[in-house]
């Protein structure tokens, strides 16, 4: 009877942080098990999951939603979805028939090489990729940046941006991908920015804005953090752990400007 009430003091207790997180926390039991509709839910979640790596893009119609005038389709050293799975190394090159395909797309030292990957979340992908790339080409042409053309590349991993951008000798590159499906978001988009990138380039010398999806990062404050990573990177010439995303605290600052001095 003791360990009875001990659960359910506990429930009570964490049950009001459900409202504030999207993780399985306070789901009851019956007896030994979760209730139905917490298993049902499990399940569910599961399927969007694997449905989410498992389902192909559509880049066509994915190229009719985007408002760019030159577009490339690419394909990274991956043959199959199998492959792509069990060889993410393959995933971060290009096949020869993309370098080539590359190599008449390039013209000039385009400042930005924009880049839209698959990766693990097709459903991503479809749903938040064209609104971030609608948005982001006009920003970035009002800044007076240049853009290559954008490519679109099947089965490609975080590091495809490198040899795309070393190939059209860009000085950045940005990389949208379907991030690794979570059992709470399996549409999660993330996007990968690089100064300089070149074959070879670790992890660390790339920002990472992560999260982009419904009940995540919004578009709007996405946009803010790459904007501010690519003028910062622009004037320090790097990217990576040296180059510190800022957007929050300037926010927090001029919120503090903002206030009534009187409410102090």
């Amino acid at each position: 009877m003791k360990n009875k009430q001990l659960i359910a003091d506990a429930r009570e207790i964490i049950s009001p942080l459900k409202s504030f997180t999207g993780a399985r926390i306070a789901l009851g039991h019956r007896g030994s098990s979760m209730p139905l509709n917490a298993n049902l839910e499990f399940q569910l979640a599961h399927a969007q999951a694997r449905d989410a790596v498992n389902i192909p893009l559509d880049f066509a119609q994915l190229a009719q939603q985007l408002h760019s005038e030159e577009i490339v389709r690419l394909q990274s050293a991956v043959e199959h979805h199998a492959e792509y799975l069990q060889r993410p190394d393959k995933g971060r090159l290009l096949s020869l028939s993309s370098l080539s395909t590359l190599r008449d797309a390039s013209n000039g030292n385009p400042d930005i090489a924009l880049i839209i990957a698959d990766g693990l979340s097709s459903k991503a992908i479809c749903s938040h990729a064209p609104a971030v790339v609608n948005q982001l080409l006009p920003a970035i042409h009002a800044k007076a940046f240049t853009v290559a053309p954008l490519c679109l590349v099947k089965y490609g991993r975080v590091a495809i941006g490198d040899p795309i951008g070393e190939c059209l000798n860009a000085k950045m590159s940005i990389v949208l991908i379907g991030e690794r499906p979570g059992l709470s978001s399996p549409d999660s988009m993330g996007i990968y920015f690089t100064y300089q990138p070149k074959s070879g380039k670790t992890d660390a010398e790339r920002n990472c804005i992560s999260n982009i999806h419904q009940k995540g990062l919004d578009y709007s404050s996405a946009l803010d953090k790459l904007m501010f990573l690519i003028n910062e990177a622009q004037k320090l010439k790097l990217s990576g752990v040296q180059l510190k995303d800022q957007t929050e605290s300037a926010v927090k600052s001029q919120q503090q400007c903002h206030q009534n001095f009187l409410l102090d």
